[in-house]
């Protein structure tokens, strides 16, 4: 599941606003909105644009890149 606050983050840290990033993925603002939110989920291939137009690997939007939710 795509975690709402890493993708915001990761919007953030690339100092794109919602609609740079729409524009940049090809996902339309109100789905980032949405997905930001946690009122929908993203599918695969919205995730493989959401992180290429961010310069992450699909996997960083749906796992903590820390760890802190794995085992060790």
């Amino acid at each position: 599941m795509l975690r709402t606050r890493r993708l915001r983050e990761l919007r953030e840290r690339a100092s794109f606003s919602q609609m740079e990033l729409s524009e940049r993925s090809g996902v339309s603002r109100a789905t980032i909105a949405e997905l930001e939110l946690g009122k929908r989920g993203a599918q695969p291939r919205t995730r493989r644009k959401l992180a290429a137009a961010l310069g992450v690997e699909p996997w960083e939007l749906v796992e903590d890149v820390q760890g802190d939710d794995r085992d060790e």
